[in-house]
């Protein structure tokens, strides 16, 4: 029986995923979640308070992905600048191919904020070890915020259609480049 509401929850939360990446929150309705999911009508009740819930819980999961691969960055072979760089572009790619899903995981949760914020608390942790492997573990956090900030506000400066390459002869992947390369090295 567990099983079976963690596949339903599963079905609810990939349906959900998909109306958002499809027209936004407006578009994600429990009745329409359900729909999509092919469950009862009631089911989507029985495993979210409210679409507010249902979404903070697919933010959650888009962060525990990207905590995922920072993990499997953290534990390759790869030079420290080439991990960091991919994890960076790993979050700007969420921004580009899943807007909607992106800027939720940077709103406040709805509901009970554990599980998001534990979610964040890893991915923040497994990013600022990618950081602290090049400047050292002191200075990850002034430099992880520093680069954390570049990728955002790239990618938000993106999605908002004012960072366009004949304007400014850039893109985000040159501007994370640049600022791991400018970034000192742990003496």
């Amino acid at each position: 029986r567990s099983e079976t509401a963690a596949m339903t929850r599963q079905s609810l939360l990939e349906a959900a995923g998909a109306l958002l990446d499809s027209g936004g929150p407006d578009a994600v309705t429990l009745r329409e979640v359900g729909a999509l999911a092919g469950v009862s009508r009631s089911a989507p009740y029985r495993h979210f308070a409210n679409k507010e819930t249902l979404l903070t819980a697919v933010a959650t999961n888009a962060m525990n992905e990207l905590g995922d691969t920072l993990e499997r960055l953290a534990g390759g072979d790869d030079p420290p600048e080439t991990s960091l760089r991919a994890a960076l572009l790993s979050l700007v790619a969420i921004g580009r191919t899943r807007p909607h899903v992106y800027r939720l995981m940077f709103t406040t949760p709805a509901g009970d904020p554990t599980a998001a914020a534990g979610a964040a608390e890893r991915t923040q942790d497994l990013f600022l070890d990618l950081v602290g492997r090049i400047v050292g573990r002191r200075r990850a956090r002034h430099y992880g915020a520093l680069l954390l900030t570049t990728a955002h506000g790239a990618t938000s400066f993106e999605l908002s259609g004012h960072f366009v390459w004949d304007k400014w002869q850039t893109n985000a992947e040159q501007l994370i480049d640049s600022m791991i390369a400018l970034l000192p090295t742990e003496k």
